[in-house]
């Protein structure tokens, strides 16, 4: 990766860390999360005037793309309430950048070097160690149900980081194929939500409007510029340089929040930032 596409997904990464703390606390995940999606909809639409439609060959990834993600919210919101978030966070944020490696190599070909895998790895490793957070045990039976949703939607994250970078290259503008998959993402997962908690989901965005609107543009932003860099540079790479996010969201907690990074949690920051320096080196 150039210097340019490593910093924009740096860049990315602090931008995804800064919704997640603007919205840390939240009661119900299940409204954050529907909150986030209208409102990453609601700030793109404005652009589908603005640029050009993304070509014919990348419409068929729209679609795949958007239905991955509603499967990706439908395996965190079961992993969420089954289990604890400080178990299934660092499960799918950690193991999707070693699945996504996997995928490229079989979909576009793009096999990662021993330095990358190097990278990779270290990355992983310090996502689940720097995001896990002991707590009270779950049962045996709901621990290992919330591992395997967290497990399935790495798949997920995988699946769908793949589909649109693939559908990104082949739209012919990659600001086109972002703008149109923002769009129309957030329609399915909005109306379902609307049907099933109106009240309650109107009552939550009408609490904090602004709030809920600069995390959904954020979010988006975040993704966006991803995407953009899966155009430029190896997927694989961009999928695991993106989750240095929480490297970002323990800095932004250890100096806003005044949250205490220990021993464990220094040597998870800097095996990603080392995985980060691999990726770089290469």
């Amino acid at each position: 990766m150039s210097l340019e596409i490593s910093f924009a997904v740096l860049a990315a990464a602090l931008m995804h860390a800064g919704w997640n703390a603007m919205l840390k606390g939240s009661s119900d995940v299940l409204l954050k999360t529907a909150a986030i999606v209208a409102a990453a909809g609601a700030v793109t639409a404005p652009f589908a005037f603005v640029v050009p439609p993304p070509a014919p060959a990348s419409w068929p990834y729209l679609a795949a793309s958007i239905v991955t993600h509603v499967a990706y919210y439908f395996f965190m919101i079961k992993a969420y309430r089954i289990g604890d978030l400080t178990l299934a966070y660092p499960l799918m944020r950690g193991v999707a950048p070693l699945i996504t490696a996997v995928l490229g190599i079989a979909f576009l070909g793009e096999a990662p070097a021993p330095m990358a895998w190097a990278g990779i790895a270290l990355i992983s490793a310090g996502v689940i160690a720097l995001s896990w957070r002991p707590g009270p045990a779950a049962t045996g039976h709901h621990q290992g149900r919330a591992v395997g949703f967290a497990l399935a939607n790495a798949g997920v994250i995988a699946a769908y980081t793949i589909i649109d970078g693939i559908g990104a290259r082949l739209s012919g503008n990659a600001w086109s194929y972002i703008v149109w998959l923002f769009v129309l993402d957030g329609v399915p997962f909005t109306v379902w939500i609307l049907a099933t908690r109106r009240r309650a989901f109107v009552e939550f965005v009408v609490s904090q409007p602004g709030r809920s609107m600069i995390a959904g543009a954020l979010s988006a932003g975040a993704y966006a510029i991803s995407v953009w860099a899966m155009t430029r540079a190896p997927v694989a790479l961009v999928a695991a340089l993106r989750e240095t996010s929480v490297l970002f969201a323990a800095l932004i907690g250890a100096g806003a929040l005044r949250e205490r990074l220990g021993l464990r949690k220094w040597s998870a920051i800097a095996a990603v930032v080392a995985g980060a320096a691999a990726l770089k080196l290469l």
